[in-house]
This record gives structure tokens, sequence and C-alpha cells, in this order.
């Protein structure tokens, strides 16, 4: 492993960004889809019915009933066990609105096949969902623009309404659950103790901490009172007050380990100026290292957190087979000086590694 290295070293790993992207979920008698870019991902549905509470079951579709600023979320493949939760509450998906696109699509208009479901969602509902987000939408940020999408037997009796809404597709097009609701923040933050995945040099969607992973989450900073006067905080700025806070937050979490005898240093993500306007000024404080040709980021297995750390939220790693000093799993742990590096977007966007104070600005997270 490598430490952050200056800016003249600095790796930025292929990462795709958050724009207004589109996801389409189904959740209709038939069919549970994900559709993310052109891609298609299908579950079967074994029920039609949203549960509205616990104890509490409609045969009403899931997008008959729900409103804008209602937040779903279900646990099982088939999504036959959605339900409506508080947005305080873990979450799949929040509703932003719904959109008729009969104008388009009348009555003897063929079922849309993946493409043309993909156009649809997209020009339906991102102008409802920016609507819904008061017209701030962070590009770099948490969420995609998504809609729930209508049945093949819906669409022959003549419904033409879609619900659209907000979701967290990562790497792999998983979704990632949400605590929260978009309008109050998008930052592109995990919970501390999360472990990001690896793939080929790349940041992947969050795993057990004991499997190769590229970052370890050390904790979150609001960057919100350290520019109280709102305005917009160049990085330059922004990484004068991350080093000395992130340098905290990661001594606490690792009891004042030595990170530089594993070949770890630590580092945070910079907000963009679009980011900042949507609202988004929480940024990750996280630990890593580059591979020792600088290419990209370096695989390592197990938790720098100390054995005495309280959990925060909720850790994604069992505690064992933490990085020992000078070892690692990708080679000699030569580099990793225990200091900081600012960089770019750990879960949507591009993810860059530079040095102290000189960071990637590719968006949030």
């Amino acid at each position: 492993m490598e430490e952050m290295a200056n800016s003249g070293d600095r790796v930025r790993t292929a990462r795709r960004t958050r724009g207004i992207r589109l996801v389409m979920a189904g959740a209709s008698a038939g069919a549970f889809a994900l559709l993310a870019s052109s891609t298609l991902v299908s579950w079967p549905v074994s029920g039609s019915g949203l549960a509205l509470s616990s104890t509490t079951t409609s045969t009403a579709h899931p997008d008959e009933q729900a409103a804008a600023g209602d937040c779903l979320n279900w646990t099982r493949p088939d999504g036959s066990d959605m339900v409506r939760v508080s947005c305080d509450e873990s979450h799949l998906f929040e509703v932003t609105g719904t959109a008729d696109i009969s104008a388009g699509y009348g009555p003897d208009a063929k079922f849309p096949d993946q493409t043309l479901w993909q156009k649809i969602a997209q020009d339906a509902c991102t102008d409802t969902s920016l609507s819904y987000l008061s017209g701030k939408f962070d590009p770099n940020g948490k969420f995609s623009v998504s809609s729930l999408k209508l049945s093949q037997e819906r669409w022959r009796a003549g419904n033409r309404t879609l619900r659209c809404g907000l979701q967290s597709p990562g790497v792999t097009g998983k979704l990632l659950p949400v605590t929260g609701s978009a309008r109050d923040d998008q930052s592109d933050v995990y919970e501390p103790g999360t472990c990001l995945g690896i793939d080929n040099g790349t940041v992947s969607d969050p795993v057990d901490c004991a499997q190769e992973h590229s970052w370890e989450i050390v904790g979150i900073i609001d960057l919100s009172p350290q520019f109280p006067t709102g305005d917009y905080p160049p990085n330059g700025r922004q990484d004068d007050v991350l080093y000395g806070l992130c340098e905290t937050l990661t001594k606490d979490y690792t009891g004042g380990r030595d990170l530089k005898a594993a070949g770890l240093s630590f580092t945070w993500d910079n907000r963009t100026e679009e980011s900042w306007a949507a609202g988004s000024h929480r940024v990750n404080c996280k630990v890593g290292a580059l591979l020792e040709d600088k290419s990209g980021l370096a695989p390592w297995t197990g938790s720098v957190r100390a054995a005495r750390s309280d959990p925060t939220g909720a850790p994604m790693h069992s505690g064992e087979n933490a990085p020992q000093d000078g070892q690692s799993t990708s080679g000699t742990a030569d580099g990793g000086a225990d200091t900081g590096s600012a960089t770019g977007d750990t879960g949507a966007g591009e993810t860059g590694a530079g040095d102290t104070g000189t960071g990637d600005t590719d968006g949030g997270g």
C-alpha cells in the first residue's frame, strides 16, 4: 500500500457520478424491477399489495396509496412485505409525487419496453422530483430519480399514473437503505464503521470489514458550523478545517493507532459548489491507501476501530482480522503516512486521493 501522495501523484479511480440518474422500481403484481441506466434487474413479486403498517394490509398496489413525502421499505427479495414507514426510519424509496403520462400514451398505446420505460420515467419524474426538493438536487449526492413501475395489467386497464421518487442505488445497482428525508440532506455519507468494497482499485458497495475493502468510514463532519455564513468554502478552506477534525475523529476511532505502520492513512471528502448549494454539507472521514503504483485504491481487510470503541450506527465488521502493523493484503506496507489527504466522492462519483489540503472536487460522499 502507498500513502495518499502529493497532488502530482493523485489518482482518480473511474466511477460514475450521480446526476439525475433514472432508477425505476416496479412494485406491482408480476414485477419488481430496478432500472438503472440501460440495465434492468427484476425480481418476481408474490404479492400485489402495499402494507400500510405492520398490522394493516391493502389489496391496492403501492403506487395507488403512496403520496409525496411517504417513505417505503421492504426486506424480502420479492418486495411482498413493502411497508410505509417514517422517513426517519430505514427505507429504500421516498415518494416525490405523481406523474400522469396519459397525454403521450393513450389507451391504445403499447406497453413500453425497458428502454422506453426509462425515457418515460426520466421525462415524467425529473421535474416532479426537483419540485419536491425545491429545485435543490445534489448531482453528486446520495439519491437518484426513480419511479414505481406500472404492471402490464394496469397499463391495459388504462392506468397512466406513475409514482415518482428517490432511491440510493449502489455501484452494483443494489438499493442501499437510507435514514432521513432527501429534503433534509442529500450528503453521500455512511455511518461510521461502514467499510466500502473494492473492485479493481475503485470503490464498490458496503461490505463486511472482514472482506477486502477500499475505505473504512471513521466519522462524519458537518461543515455547516465551520462556515456559518453559508457561502461555499473552496476546497482549500475545506481542507484546512477537515484535516484537524478528521485527524481527531480518526484517533478517537482507532484508539490512537499508528496507521502508517499498517500502510494506511486517513482522508476525507470535499463538497463541490453544486452539492453545497443543494444543502449537502456533511462529509466522510475515512481510512484507506493507494496501490504502490498509485493506479487505484489498495484492498485491505479488517477494521482499524479500537476494540474499546462503542459501536456507532451499525458497524459492518466483525472485529476480527484487523490489519496488522507492517502487513497488508496488497503487498508491502511501506507507505501510509498518518496524515490526511482530501478525496472525492466515495459513494457515487469518482474517487480520488490527493495530498493534504489539495483534494479532488468531484462531488459528495
